[in-house]
Parts: C-alpha cells; structure tokens; sequence
C-alpha cells in the first residue's frame, strides 16, 4: 500500500476526522466502511483518495440483486453452450468463459490500488458475510479452473453504506469505520466554493440560511443533501437569483425559488407549504 497519506484534495473538502479514518484504514490495512447521509460525499470519497494517492481505482456499485460471487467472478456457461453448439474449439477450455469481477481486476493489479464496494447494504444481507474470507484473506478459489487467485498487493477498500439494513457484526469487526457527519456551514461553505469558487458571498450567505433551515423543518422525509445544495446554485446562477430574493424577514413564511432542487418529493413539498400558510395564518 503506498505510503502516501491522505490529506484532502482540491475536489473534495475533507474534515480531520475524515482523513484520520482514511489513513488509519490504510494502516490497519482493513476496509474502511463509510455511512452517512446521501449525498455526503462517500462514493466520491474513494475516487478522490485514488486520485490524491495515484492509485487506480476499481469500482463495484451493489445493486439489490447483485450477489458477491459477481466480485469474484462468473462463469458464463450460456456462453459456452452456444459455442459448443456452433463446434467452436475454445469451449474445450473453460478458462475463456470464466468472467473476472471488480476483486480478481483489483487483486491483478500491478500496483498497489483502491477498490469501491458502493452502497454495501442494498444487497442480500448475506452479501457482507460472503466476502469475510476473501477480504480476510486477499485470495479466492477458481472451481471451474482450479485455481486460486491472490492479490498481488492488498488494496484499500471502501465500503459505502447508506444504512438501508443493519451489517452483520462479524463484517463490522473486519473494518474500520466512520460516519460523515453532515457538514456545518463553515465546511459547507468550503464545499460550495470548491464548485462555485466565483460565487458572490451575499448570494452564498442567504442561500446556506435557506439551505439550512429548511433541514430543520420538522417531519421532512428527505432533508435536502449537499448534492441538492449544489444543483439549487447551480440553477439560482443560472437564473441569475439575486441574494434579496432570498432574503426574507421570515424564511418560514416564504418558500424558496426553485425549491424543486432541494425537495424531491411531493410529501416533503406540501408538508412545506402546509408550515408556510400556517406561519402566514399566526400573522
């Protein structure tokens, strides 16, 4: 594993915490598993520590039917019936129906590298348990061509979960874990000036105290994320939005221009709305 230390990039604002967490894994060489909420940042945390290490990146995004012997590798035997029934000599050997997964690339690789395991807990919750040995171990067995596949160097990996379902505890105990708290406005600040570094510090201050306390509106089923914060200045940029209109004497009595990128859903929109004509209603 390189010796390099992770320090933040010029991508991604990284809190201290975060970046201890991501230097210990790599001591410890255990997987570190990221939670926290949607839109923190955890999928690009992987990208932007390969990036920043000069490491190469190997990415496994976990989807509800994905099993781990997807990680390892397939045997694609629909394949090889069709070439035998066209007379294709390859079928003669089974190794060219054998399909690499995201571990065998990453357990190839010449150099040391990062692999991604993103979104951990969408899958069957025996999916955790099943990849135990090889993370353990840093080798799987091959059935079809017997034989065994060892990484050449043991990568750091990161594990995503968004906390859908609980991880089994003998997987928690195989790695190092840390939660992204959600940022305050200090970093989010930082955050936002790395993707808008030009923007107007008016327009950044009102748009954080909007952003902010429409998280705190109580009951939302989906309180706005970074990457919604993003996409809402994005979209006051380029509908030129100035700061006053989103200065209000009272923000729970006026609802936001283009709240559309900040609630995303129907529930969390009316409940909105509900508080607004109510707040007007006391006046």
């Amino acid at each position: 594993m390189s010796t390099k230390r992770f320090e933040g990039s010029d991508n991604y604002v990284a809190t201290r915490d975060l970046t201890l967490a991501v230097n210990a894994a790599v001591t410890l060489q255990r997987p570190l598993l990221i939670k926290g909420e949607p839109g923190t940042g955890k999928t690009m945390l992987a990208e932007e520590v390969a990036a920043a290490l000069g490491l190469p990146l190997f990415q496994w995004h976990i989807k509800s039917t994905t099993k781990a012997q997807q990680g390892l590798y397939e045997y694609d035997a629909v394949s090889r019936l069709r070439d035998s029934q066209l007379g294709d000599p390859k079928v003669e050997d089974i190794a060219h129906y054998i399909v690499k997964g995201v571990l065998w690339q990453a357990f190839e690789c010449e150099t040391p590298c990062v692999v991604l395991i993103d979104e951990v807990d969408k899958a069957d919750i025996e999916f955790p348990n099943d990849l135990l040995r090889e993370l353990d171990r840093m080798e799987f067995h091959v059935y079809e061509t017997r034989q065994t596949v060892r990484a050449r160097h043991r990568p750091l990996v990161f594990i995503t979960s968004n906390n859908e379902k609980e991880l089994p505890d003998a997987f928690l105990r195989r790695c190092f874990f840390h939660y992204i708290k959600f940022p305050d406005k200090e970093t989010m600040g930082k955050i936002v000036d790395v993707h808008f570094p030009d923007l107007k510090k008016d327009l950044l201050r009102e748009a954080l105290e909007v952003f902010f306390d429409l998280r705190e509106v109580p009951g939302l089923k989906k309180k706005p994320s970074t990457s919604e914060l993003l996409d809402w200045l994005k979209l006051l940029l380029a509908e030129d939005i100035p700061p006053e209109a989103l200065r209000a004497k009272d923000q729970k009595a006026a609802i936001p221009p283009l709240h559309g990128a900040l609630l995303k859903n129907e529930q969390d929109v009316h409940l909105f709305e509900r508080l607004i004509f109510m707040e007007r209603q006391r006046r």
